[in-house]
């Protein structure tokens, strides 16, 4: 059995990664700021910006929570633009995801998946995409604090990667984190189309997100990878043609475009990982 050490488990994605690590036999301990809502696994409370705290409970020294881990999964970050002060936000989340990936170094650890964010593509699109969908293969272009942050996490990835070849860090670029109680509102988007353009009309499943975690943890390659992480469709009912030609009628549309599929490419994520989506709001929709 392997054991994962999550980070920021209490969350809204972090409470699917723990269920569906723990129903796959993983070995799970949570180590959040917050308590867990629901006995999920056990959980440590730990503040992610002190380097001493983290560093010992990844190498182990939490009594009764005691490692080796196999992997560590790290999660915990404030979660989006516009929650605190800018530099606090940047200061908090990049300082928090240095402390894990050092202490992952200093333990050994050499399977290591981050969150990074749809952000760093561009959102909220005001200056619109160099084409639709996107995709993994153009330099990210953060337009807040928060992305910004995210995009100094992948580049220490890639950093501690080139130090140690023998290590692999993924960050999965999440889109906006859906449960199914929150599916009720979708239908009312394909009036508004504007109101969603921010990511492309696009979401990812809880769910889905923890599989793509699992997947992630499982992967084979060393060094750094970064994947976008969204679900196979949209959330309009309207066609992708439709809206591309309303909002942003100016931006290249690339290869076939399907009529509702996501338009943040899942390709890299199904093709290196794996990642197959098994929900959609359509479904949930009673």
């Amino acid at each position: 059995m392997s054991k994962v050490l999550v980070t920021g488990g209490s969350g809204k994605l972090g409470r699917a990664v723990l269920r569906d690590l723990v129903e796959h036999g993983y070995e799970v301990l949570n180590v959040d700021q917050q308590p867990l809502p629901e006995p999920i696994c056990p959980s440590v409370r730990i503040d992610l910006s002190n380097f001493g705290e983290v560093s010992s409970a990844i190498l182990g020294g939490v009594d009764e929570r005691g490692g080796p881990f196999d992997a560590v999964v790290h999660l915990a970050a404030i979660p989006a633009p516009g929650l605190s002060a800018n530099a606090r936000t940047l200061t908090n989340n990049v300082t928090s995801s240095y402390n894990v990936f050092e202490s992952c170094r200093l333990a050994g650890i050499k399977n290591v998946v981050f969150a990074s964010s749809e952000t760093v593509l561009g959102l909220p699109f005001d200056n619109p995409p160099p084409y639709a969908p996107v995709d993994e293969e153009y330099f990210p272009r953060p337009e807040s604090a928060y992305s910004l942050g995210k995009l100094l996490d992948e580049t220490m990835a890639a950093q501690f990667c080139r130090w140690d070849p023998e290590l692999r860090m993924v960050g999965l670029r999440f889109s906006n984190v859906m449960y199914p109680e929150d599916y009720k509102a979708f239908p009312g988007f394909d009036s508004e189309p504007r109101k969603r353009k921010w990511n492309l009309w696009a979401y990812i499943d809880a769910r889905d997100g923890a599989q793509a975690v699992r997947r992630a943890i499982q992967a084979e390659f060393t060094g750094f990878e970064a994947f976008i992480i969204a679900n196979a469709d949209s959330v309009m009912s309207r066609s992708n043609i439709s809206l591309l030609a309303e909002v942003f009628p100016e931006v290249e549309q690339k290869g076939n475009i399907s009529t509702n599929g996501t338009l943040l490419s899942i390709e890299k994520a199904k093709r290196m990982l794996g990642y197959s989506p098994q929900f959609s709001w359509r479904n949930e929709i009673k």
